[in-house]
């Protein structure tokens, strides 16, 4: 019976030219990131269920690979709930585990700690294009900071690490889940029914003021919060940085102070950036992200070429306390990897060059002659043997197809090794 070898569902093989734009993505933006102080750390595949269903996780808790118990019988009594068969589960997110690594490392850790993470993640999700069970994150964390030191600096470091892989023309859009409240609370939406209209609001780029009102009133909410909302956030769109505060201070009067003061901070920031950087940003009122534990300030980095966000993040200060017992102030940013990696994915050339070795040059020889040339060349330059076969040219075909650049011939005449020197594949002399 033939054996089925396909991936599970959602999942991917990666073949070597696949690795080769990720190694790239991964090697740019983590280099870019240690030049900022970050710290890589790992943190196991597996937590605990409570953890991971807490209730700050949104959506993505209804997506947890949940893990079995050990020592369970075969059967289980009919009724029993999965909850009892269940104590652990993949990780959705790099952030949950970052919490619990906080709280179990904090003693041996500096003030502020800034963390890198990159690893994979799992999410029982329905598999489509750009979107897998398993998938890659890369997170950079700044803990212990409370001003908006930590949100600027987390925004340019992430800028700086998308321009390192090529992806320069994005736009920073910034938000705060303070301000949202304060929006709600003046328009008379009640705290408890302000999730349902901060999630109506974040739709607003996909079915527009059309949408969001004909939702927002099948939700319940009364035509007159619904206007006052719009009113308010269509005054707020496209402020520069030097109006911000003012136009906030009108549109939200009750607003505290320093809501207004951390996010005119921040657009000063960014407006100073962006005269270096080839980027733009933006004050979006209608930016929420989903998940529950954002406190303060949300931020995401859109690019033209994906319908989707490449980034995003925000502040998180109630999270960590609840592994420690007292609130520490914490904020992030996430790259979104695999849609980077989807854009890029044109094969990288490997810059490798093929030592091809005629048949009856001895091993030890072949090896050497691939041994001098790997330390002429240098880190970074590929250098493999490879036996020569078949006709000379479609094997030089064959080595173009498979990445390499360059090729040496090395052949036996007359019992001496003769090396041949680089040559370009296409037949210019190589380097």
């Amino acid at each position: 019976m033939k054996i089925d070898n396909s991936p599970a569902r959602g999942m991917r093989d990666l073949l070597p030219a696949d690795v080769a734009v990720r190694d790239h993505v991964l090697e740019s933006i983590s280099a870019v990131y240690r030049r900022f102080g970050y710290q890589r750390i790992e943190t196991p595949a597996l937590e605990h269920i409570d953890r991971l269903s807490s209730g700050e996780g949104g959506d993505n808790e209804k997506l947890i690979f949940e893990v079995l118990r050990r020592g369970l019988p075969p059967e289980v009594p009919p009724g029993t709930p999965v909850r009892e068969l269940v104590d652990l589960g993949l990780r959705y997110d790099l952030t949950v585990p970052l919490t619990r690594f906080y709280g179990n490392n904090h003693a041996s850790l500096p003030m502020p700690f800034r963390s890198l993470q990159v690893g994979p993640a799992w999410r029982a999700d329905r598999p489509q294009r750009g979107r897998y069970r398993q998938f890659y994150q890369c997170d950079i964390d700044m803990i212990g900071e409370p001003s908006v030191l930590a949100e600027a600096e987390l925004i340019e470091a992430t800028t700086e690490a998308l321009a390192a892989i090529g992806l320069t023309g994005t736009t920073v859009r910034v938000s705060d889940r303070r301000f949202l409240a304060a929006l709600a609370a003046d328009c008379g939406v009640p705290a408890e029914a302000q999730d349902a209209f901060f999630i109506t609001l974040d739709k607003l780029d996909k079915i527009g003021w059309d949408g969001v009102r004909a939702e927002l009133i099948g939700l319940g909410f009364g035509p007159a919060q619904v206007a006052a909302a719009e009113e308010k956030i269509r005054r707020l769109i496209g402020v520069p940085a030097d109006m911000l505060a003012d136009a906030l201070d009108r549109s939200v009067p009750g607003m505290p102070a320093e809501v207004v003061a951390d996010l005119s901070a921040t657009a000063a920031s960014l407006e100073r950036l962006a005269k270096d950087r080839s980027l733009s940003w933006q004050f979006d009122p209608t930016l929420v992200r989903g998940m529950g534990y954002y406190t303060g300030q949300v931020f995401e980095i859109v690019h033209p070429d994906m319908s989707r966000s490449v980034a995003g993040g925000g502040r998180y200060d109630k999270l960590i306390g609840r592994s420690l017992g007292h609130d520490v102030p914490a904020c992030g940013f996430s790259l979104g990897f695999e849609p980077i990696v989807d854009l890029l994915s044109g094969e990288r050339a490997r810059d490798a060059i093929a030592v091809l070795v005629e048949a009856d040059v001895p091993v030890p020889d072949a090896v050497a002659a691939a041994r001098e040339l790997r330390e002429r060349a240098g880190p970074g330059r590929v250098v493999e043997t490879v036996r020569r076969s078949g006709k000379f040219g479609a094997q030089l075909k064959r080595l173009e197809a498979a990445g390499f650049t360059g090729f040496v011939l090395v052949r036996s005449e007359d019992g001496t090794i003769v090396r041949g020197e680089p040559r370009a594949l296409g037949g210019e002399p190589g380097a």
